[in-house]
């Protein structure tokens, strides 16, 4: 593997492929079926990573191959259940990115939550979109991209297992300080010698 294959997320962007993340996606699916084995994950990402710089011939594959790919290789390998389980959580993801919206209104007092709960379209709302999040620290913050995307999923992660579909922006800046706050530890206490 002499090149770094790039990926092409779904918001256009690009990245380095990751084999551990394809790892985490496997061993995942392997677990919410039942069959959870680090070991068979390990080989099932072997194959997929080893496909990808070998047969595959490309510089760059998008995201959507690459978890079709992942999809198709439990599959053939008698792991059919986590095949089922691995689509089912990307359906769930579609569904939860659809049905959520940000409310564009600061959270401060119970007449602003009065505010939140109005059924009319009179409060500006924007669909969910995590890569905006990432967008927002790198542009305006000059947070590094791949810092960016993991806070970006960290704090998505914690707004659906909120299971709010209307989200005040003031709960989405908090949740983003809070994430960046905890990168930003983490990586000082990864320096300390």
């Amino acid at each position: 593997m002499n090149r770094q294959l790039k990926v092409t997320k779904s918001d256009g962007g690009t990245e380095a492929y990751l084999h551990t993340k394809v790892l985490g996606t496997i061993n995942n699916a392997l677990t919410a079926s039942g069959q959870g084995d680090i070991v068979m994950a390990e080989d099932l990402t072997e194959v997929v990573t080893f496909y990808l710089y070998n047969k595959h011939n490309r510089a760059t594959v998008s995201s959507s191959e690459i978890f079709t790919m992942i999809k198709a290789v439990l599959a053939a390998t008698g792991h059919e259940d986590a095949a089922l389980a691995l689509a089912r959580h990307a359906l769930e993801r579609r569904l939860k990115r659809a049905r959520t919206e940000v409310l564009a209104v600061s959270m401060h007092e119970f007449s602003d939550a009065q505010k939140l709960c109005q059924t009319d379209r009179t409060l500006e709302r924007i669909a969910w979109d995590k890569a905006h999040i990432a967008r927002d620290l790198t542009d305006r913050f000059g947070v590094p991209r791949q810092t960016a995307r993991v806070v970006a999923a960290s704090v998505e992660e914690k707004v659906f297992r909120m299971e709010m579909t209307m989200v005040p922006l003031s709960l989405i800046k908090q949740l983003v300080l809070g994430e960046a706050a905890a990168m930003l530890r983490a990586e000082r206490e990864l320096q300390i010698p």
